[in-house]
């Protein structure tokens, strides 16, 4: 069968066709991706273009064709708000309506200035901008109202962990998330993703529900594993749900990161992350919710495999 041509006038070849098969099989409500895509590692599998440096979109216009890809998390975007052309391009490599999950400007869902080089002097001050309802709208939601309406599948506020005095107690937390939530437009969606298990709290699931947004399911260092958070009673509290398996829990970043690199290949299955995502599917499945499930590849070495390894037990069940 002859490659197809795209966007970048370039020959692609057909899609695998066990893929294609099992893409088949995936409820039509769950919508894999992985957290960002631009690594040299994919190639052969994701990728069969040959990339001079990162080159996002084009990757990207590559990427929805994998045929298990349904969704994309954008994470740069926490680093610093995506301009318009940024956003165009993304927007001119994707089909239509293709959702993508963006994550908020550390800027806006940071209490505290980190020791990253990009806060300069800056770095271990409180940051006045922490819930700046207004500087989302304005640095955030203006380029996607203008250039990716129809991608912005959903924006996940992600708070890193607080620590020490900065860390509120669960009440005060959800009032303060609760002044937030009620300024922003109602016409997008949104999810949390809290990397403190202390506010993993009723309350705060309670504020979820009133705004109808999104609990994230994360798969990270310090929280609990999804299956732990999926027995909480208030974790579904929109009519869609996110989840995101970064990595083993316990496990530091950096370490995940030297363990795995180039990211060509499954290096560490994680059978219970594994089971806990195949539960996640059958609970947004029986309540018939939207579910953005991303795979990063600081999980098992490979986000491309989690997700194929994920959609293989699931047709076997």
């Amino acid at each position: 069968m002859p490659g197809q041509p795209d966007l970048f006038g370039d020959a692609l070849p057909p899609p695998a066709g066990d893929l294609v098969a099992l893409a088949h099989r995936i409820p039509s409500n769950i919508k894999f991706g992985t957290s960002t895509w631009t690594y040299d590692g994919w190639t052969g599998d994701v990728y069969h273009r040959e990339y001079r440096g990162p080159q996002p979109a084009k990757r990207l216009e590559e990427y929805a064709r994998y045929p298990l890809f349904r969704t994309v998390g954008i994470d740069s975007a926490f680093y610093e708000p995506l301009s318009e052309a940024v956003l165009a391009a993304y927007a001119s490599a994707l089909p239509p309506g293709f959702p993508c999950v963006s994550k908020v400007w550390d800027r806006i869902t940071a209490k505290r200035f980190n020791q990253d080089r990009r806060w300069g002097n800056l770095s271990g001050l409180r940051n006045p901008d922490f819930l700046n309802a207004d500087l989302f709208k304005e640095a955030v939601l203006g380029p996607y109202s203008r250039a990716f309406r129809d991608h912005a599948g959903c924006f996940v506020f992600e708070f890193q962990a607080m620590r020490g005095k900065d860390v509120p107690d669960a009440g005060e937390w959800a009032e303060q998330l609760d002044r937030f939530l009620q300024e922003l437009p109602r016409d997008w969606r949104y999810a949390v993703e809290l990397r403190n298990p202390e506010l993993l709290d009723p309350r705060h699931g309670a504020v979820l529900a009133r705004h109808g947004v999104a609990h994230v399911f994360n798969s990270w260092s310090e929280m609990p594993s999804i299956g732990e958070q999926l027995a909480l009673p208030w974790v579904f509290p929109a009519d869609f749900t996110v989840a995101r398996a970064l990595l083993r829990p316990g496990r530091a970043y950096a370490d995940a990161v030297k363990l795995f690199e180039p990211y060509d290949r499954v290096r560490e299955p994680l059978a219970d992350l594994r089971n806990d995502l195949l539960r996640l599917i059958a609970e947004a499945t029986r309540r018939r919710l939207e579910a953005l499930i991303l795979a990063n590849n600081r999980a098992e070495g490979n986000a491309p495999g989690t997700i194929r390894a994920v959609v293989e037990a699931w047709v076997q069940r």
